[in-house]
């Protein structure tokens, strides 16, 4: 069990406050626990009542705001509820995502939206509704991308495009926003063990549903294989407690890199980028065990 340094009585003024979206579990949870630790002022958004409930709980400098980001009156409420307590904003750690799998031939157009809506428009959106509080204080913009925004991934097409979508921004927003004092950082990790994809595979038998006869021919000895890989990824993935390491390090290093790349996967991952086409190819079959295309 994870042992928590004791809590301050109330907020210390002397720190300032960090936003982190989508705290209710994985990544999120870490990120606010680790920050607490370090006597941060924490507004952590959650999309429930009881989500806000339960994260004030490790500790007293946190604080459960609900937030949606895919809807532009919570996040103006929650950026008017910051600004209200009057404690200097220093950071934002943009981490609220959803994963959407299956073969892109299948993918349904309104839940693809509603991929890029949460995971790339909902991070915009944040950062525009708080960047007059951090542009203040010179703060700190920091997005949760993935390794899946350098590689794209088979069958998990959709999540890739957001995370590929999210890179774009954090590297654009960190030319245009350095005039301001404001460093943006994207946090790239390979596997960590999180919920968002166990409840991937808890949508497979909708997707086999959804492909019927004629797409499990196409797609179901890949699609069984690679439902293999990832349980054994989130079985061997890094704790999300070393992507909140990396973020706390975003935040308070004085000269933060513009990407950190966290754990040995997500360095392969990287790597594979760089290898011609055809090789890159053949590895991508391999690791979903797909059969190469016919020529």
């Amino acid at each position: 069990m994870r042992k928590h340094s004791k809590a301050p009585d109330s907020p210390r003024p002397e720190r300032g406050a960090v936003v982190v979206t989508g705290t209710s579990s994985g990544i999120g949870k870490a990120i606010v626990e680790a920050l607490s630790e370090r006597h941060f002022n924490v507004f952590a958004t959650v999309r429930t009542g009881a989500d806000a409930a339960a994260v004030e709980t490790v500790s007293a400098n946190v604080r459960g705001v609900v937030l949606d980001v895919t809807d532009d009156g919570s996040v103006a409420s929650a950026a008017q509820q910051v600004a209200a307590s009057g404690l200097r904003l220093e950071g934002v750690v943009s981490n609220a995502g959803i994963a959407l799998g299956g073969p892109l031939e299948y993918v349904r157009l309104d839940e693809l939206r509603h991929q890029l809506e949460v995971n790339v428009v909902g991070a915009l959106a944040v950062a525009q509704a708080f960047l007059p509080q951090l542009r203040s204080a010179q703060g700190r913009l920091i997005f949760i991308g993935s390794v899946a925004g350098r590689i794209a991934m088979p069958f998990i097409g959709p999540y890739s495009a957001s995370k590929f979508a999210l890179r774009a921004l954090a590297d654009a927003m960190r030319i245009e926003l350095a005039h301001a004092g404001i460093r943006v950082c994207l946090i790239e990790p390979g596997s960590v063990r999180t919920p968002i994809w166990r409840k991937g595979r808890q949508t497979r038998s909708r997707l086999e549903e959804r492909l019927g006869h004629a797409g499990a021919q196409h797609y179901g000895d890949a699609l069984r294989a690679l439902m293999r890989q990832t349980e054994n990824e989130e079985r061997v993935g890094m704790p999300p407690e070393r992507v909140a390491q990396i973020v706390l390090r975003a935040l308070t290093s004085r000269r933060p890199r513009a990407h950190y790349i966290v754990g040995a996967p997500a360095r392969i991952g990287a790597i594979l980028t760089l290898l011609p086409t055809s090789l890159h190819d053949r590895i991508m079959h391999a690791w979903v065990r797909s059969p190469k295309a016919n020529r």
